[in-house]
């Protein structure tokens, strides 16, 4: 059973697991719950054009969200529908559906003050449909309840993060969910399965009413035809609608024909004239404007009237009519609807031989007012002198058009006396249909004679015999009617049963979310007042203490003073601590014990760095509530995710844009994740299955040489970090594995002190396997070889180049260092090697990783530019070597504006080709290594000196010495 109540298993619908789909609260950890897709058919358009057209629906998790779009293919959708304040309903049985068969299903979807209407192709799609949507609100309006409601401390329901950040729970308030409402909606719940046009198997079938399609259906083709063509009404439309041959009344008008028209009549003329005479009348239809005819619809046409009237009286057997009396009446009506017939077929014969005279007739009208051009301007050309073959060519044209004038006249003739007989089949036809209607009145008071006469006989003989002897033909009929009718009302009797239980269950759960919105309310405006109250308080506080410095009192009046800073000072250091979990919601503290990355942000024992602190997380705060630069960033991430709910994501300038800018928390996960994927998949496309976690388990089986070192950095990784504090953190271990399984893979390497903060960072947002994967990419990949070994040959070679960066983009501060000779590589080294982890705050590191991973290294010397840009005037005030030493230790930790450094990063430092970059390191590559190679020829030098030295044996320690 797929119900509201229950979750959609996997596989269950035939559905794929969307790429890069977030997964949902409750989908079960390893796996992500299939994408509800499919074709529906919107009811659409305005006026006469409105009408259902066939979209692909797809629904949003992240913002509970049904997008639709023309085609699966499409990139933009072309709108969508808020499913989290919707409201669904559908009508009950459709009275006029033909018993047996199975009529579209049309329901409703309210949200935003407006109504979408919807059409499945079958009632089970439709409850299918339905279900999952109320399964959707339902799952997202609850995790709105599961989240604290604050942007900046909590991912956006329904995109929950990866990694350590996403089991951070001290932001959740642990409530659950109504029991009796989640029984009363499993029991409410409809049994029902998806169909063919459900999941994204379906993206490669063709919408319905596609030719191609298997549910294609010429009935709805028609039906949406003549919705489509309605609009073309005489005095409607734009002036463009009229450049073909449209007839507006009887008498057949022509509306301003176009010269392509004219040029394909002339041509279907040609033809004309080779097709023998009796067949004219018949090729009528061959011209291209017959398309355009809008017949005459004043009058029922008379055979209408007739198979109306036989589908009303026609549905018993007519032999069971009764005495021979009313059989020769029905006859006589027969032969009379026979004939009727005959003529109104050949009315209908006469009716097209007219249409394809006329139309003849208008094209000789053409080519006579053509003819009569040419012959004009021939004439006044002639008293210029023409050539006599130009005089051979008009006299053929004269005869001509003589043949011509002559035909014309005949056709005129036999115009006028198709149009006397036309008028005289009326005559007749309307003498024929008065007398048709009497025979029918006859016949049908006949009719009820019989049927009182048969009723009374019937029950004559059931007073008189057995029940088994009566005459079963005049009965017959009744019963199956009764039987159809019966049939017919139960079938409505169990869809008006159905529908009541869905509008039940719609009601229960639309209460269930009031219900829980005005809490939410209740707790918002409850957290309002607090805040309010504190501001409050610590304003009257701040205005005491102002008062007490404006006026100057004796020192030993100073006693209250003093208390009310003790009083400030102590609130000052106070954070949110985590021992009160279920108050967290309400409570006015602004600033929290650790920031959303799990970053202690007020240290424990300094009081005095306690308020550095607490200034710069407030400075951080202020900026980020000041600014709508992160609004209009999360704004233009939704709109680029919703262009990329039918296709995967690609590079692309405006994505470069986007994540240059800063990637939201709660997509961090799905974009790093992307990008690790992008960089590696040259060497998982080699790999088998399972390659991590066969890394991983050949490490815990056997040790190898980085082991050791591995266990010493472990807690020395990020101890300012709650994941990584101590030896139970869930980070520990996982960092452990990761290291580990990479250092199986890349023996050369095995373990360098720095890998272990980059990988702390990537878990922090991605799970082991991929964390192993973003290691991989930032040696393997993105950095030079010799980067991590122990020589450390890649990272000298970037500090060379760093410096020949320094002097052209930034010279006045490379000449301000030269001055005082102050090697800031020293600073900068640790900056290369580990990606700025512990050198910037938490936010400017996670805002450069997200242009790290996904443009390469060339992203470290932007920011380690733009950081000595960002300070430049400061540091240029410094005179001396050691004032200037000791700010560079500490200075990247005051830069809070993280826009400011990006505008800078890529900005003011552009042009930045990577090229240079490269040819750089290539001709420092070359140099260091003629270094290293004289150092290691002075150190062997130096050894062989020692050991051949006479004096080897009498060194002797200071402390001998001294004994």
């Amino acid at each position: 059973m797929l119900g509201p109540g229950a979750r959609a298993e996997e596989g269950s619908t035939g559905e794929g697991a969307a790429p890069g789909a977030a997964a949902e609260p409750g989908a079960g950890p390893g796996r992500e719950p299939a994408r509800l897709c499919g074709y529906l058919q919107k009811l659409s358009g305005k006026g006469p054009l409105r009408g259902y057209r066939s979209r692909w629906f797809v629904f949003d998790a992240r913002r509970c969200y049904l997008y639709y779009f023309k085609n699966p293919q499409d990139a933009q959708p072309l709108g969508h529908l808020d499913i989290a304040d919707a409201c669904f309903s559908y009508t009950g049985p459709d009275e006029a559906a033909e018993p047996g068969a199975e009529p579209p299903a049309h329901f409703q979807v309210h949200s935003a003050g407006a109504v979408t209407v919807l059409k499945a192709p079958n009632r089970q799609l439709m409850t299918y449909w339905l279900q999952e949507l109320q399964q959707k609100r339902w799952e997202y309006c609850n995790s709105l309840d599961m989240v604290k409601w604050d942007s900046r401390t909590s991912p956006t329901p329904g995109d929950f993060s990866k990694g350590l950040v996403a089991r951070d729970n001290t932001d959740l308030i642990n409530l659950h969910p109504n029991a009796s409402a989640e029984k009363a909606r499993n029991v409410l719940a409809v049994e029902t399965a998806p169909g063919e046009l459900v999941g994204e198997q379906a993206a490669n079938q063709p919408a319905p009413g596609h030719p191609n399609s298997i549910n294609f259906s010429l009935k709805q083709w028609g039906t949406e035809l003549k919705n489509s063509m309605s609009s073309f009404r005489p005095g409607r439309g734009h002036n463009d609608s009229r450049r073909s041959v449209f007839y507006t009344n009887e008498e057949w008008e022509l509306l301003e024909p176009s010269p392509k028209d004219l040029e394909e009549s002339m041509v279907q003329e040609e033809r004309k004239k080779q097709i023998p005479e009796g067949n004219k009348g018949v090729t009528g239809s061959g011209f291209p404007f017959d398309f355009g005819r809008i017949p005459y619809k004043g009058k029922r046409p008379l055979k209408d009237m007739i198979g109306s009237y036989k589908n009303r009286h026609s549905s018993g057997d007519p032999s069971a009519e009764g005495p021979s009396g009313s059989g020769s009446t029905s006859k006589l009506a027969s032969e009379m609807q026979l004939q009727v017939q005959n003529q109104q077929e050949e009315l209908e014969r006469l009716r097209k031989d007219l249409s394809s005279q006329k139309e003849l007739v208008r094209l000789l009208q053409q080519t006579v007012r053509s003819s009569q051009y040419d012959k004009y301007f021939t004439s006044s050309r002639l008293c210029e002198g023409v050539p006599q073959d130009t005089l051979g060519l008009l006299h053929q044209k004269d005869d001509q058009i003589l043949g011509l004038t002559s035909q014309l006249e005949r056709f005129n003739q036999e115009k006028e006396s198709l149009q006397h007989e036309v008028r005289t089949l009326k005559n007749k036809v309307g003498e024929l249909s008065e007398q048709l209607g009497m025979l029918m009145e006859t016949i049908q008071a006949k009719d009820e004679v019989i049927m009182k006469l048969s009723r009374q006989l019937s029950e004559c003989e059931g007073s008189a015999s057995s029940p088994t002897s009566m005459p079963s033909s005049p009965v017959a009929l009744p019963t199956a009617r009764d039987q159809l009718e019966l049939d017919r009302l139960k079938d409505n009797l169990q869809g008006y049963k159905t529908q009541n239980k869905f509008l039940n269950k719609e009601i229960l759960e639309l209460s269930a979310l009031r219900r829980n919105a005005e809490r939410r309310e209740r707790d918002l405006m409850a957290k309002y007042s607090s805040l309010e109250a504190k501001l409050c308080q610590i304003e009257s506080k701040y205005l005491i203490l102002l008062q007490e410095m404006k006026t100057p009192v004796c020192s030993e009046e100073q006693g209250p003073s003093r208390d009310v800073i003790a009083q400030l000072l102590e609130d000052a250091l106070q954070v949110e601590s985590p021992e009160h979990p279920e108050q967290a919601f309400v409570k006015p503290h602004l600033v929290s014990e650790y920031d959303i990355y799990g970053f202690r942000t007020v240290p424990e024992d300094d009081e005095e760095e306690k308020l550095v602190a607490k200034v710069r997380a407030l400075d951080l705060k202020t900026l980020y509530l000041t600014e709508n630069q992160e609004v209009s960033t999360g704004v233009k991430w939704e709109n680029y995710f919703a262009s990329t709910v039918n296709r995967e994501m690609m590079c692309s300038p405006e994505l470069k844009n986007l994540i240059r800018a800063g990637i939201p928390h709660e997509h961090r996960s799905k974009v790093w994740k992307w990008c690790v994927d992008l960089h590696t998949r040259k060497f998982k496309d080699s790999i088998k299955p399972g390659y991590f976690q066969t890394l991983l388990q050949k490490a815990l089986e056997k040790q190898n040489p980085a082991s050791k070192q591995i266990e010493l950095d472990l807690l020395r990784t990020l101890p300012n970090n709650k994941h990584y504090s101590c030896p139970t953190s869930e980070g520990i271990q996982k960092l452990r594995n990761v290291l580990l399984a990479f250092s199986w893979r890349n023996p050369d390497i095995g373990y360098c002190q720095g890998l272990n903060r980059l990988v702390a960072v990537a878990l922090l947002y991605l799970e082991q396997e991929d964390a192993f994967w973003c290691l991989v990419t930032i040696v393997e990949v993105f950095m030079p070889r010799d980067y991590y070994t122990k020589t450390l040959l890649g990272s000298q070679v970037d500090q060379r180049v760093f410096r020949d960066l320094m002097s052209e983009k930034l010279p006045r501060l490379h000449a301000h260092f030269e001055q005082y000779k102050v090697d800031y590589t020293l600073i900068t080294f640790n900056w290369f090697l580990v990606v700025f982890v512990d050198s910037v705050v938490s936010d400017i590191l996670f805002k450069i990783w997200d242009s790290f991973l996904y443009e390469g290294p060339k992203v470290i010397f932007r920011f380690a530019l733009a950081l000595f840009k960002y300070k430049e005037e400061e540091i240029l005030k410094l005179q001396d070597s050691m004032s200037i030493f000791k700010y560079l230790r500490y200075f990247t930790r005051t830069i809070l504006d993280a826009r400011k450094l990006i505008g800078i990063s890529f900005g003011d430092l552009n042009p930045f080709p990577l090229r240079q970059i490269r040819n750089r390191r290539t001709y420092h590559l070359e140099k260091v290594r003629l270094e290293l190679t004289e150092l290691e020829a002075i150190r062997e030098d130096f050894l062989r000196d020692r050991d051949t030295s006479p004096d080897k044996g009498e060194l002797v320690s200071d402390e001998e010495e001294d004994s």
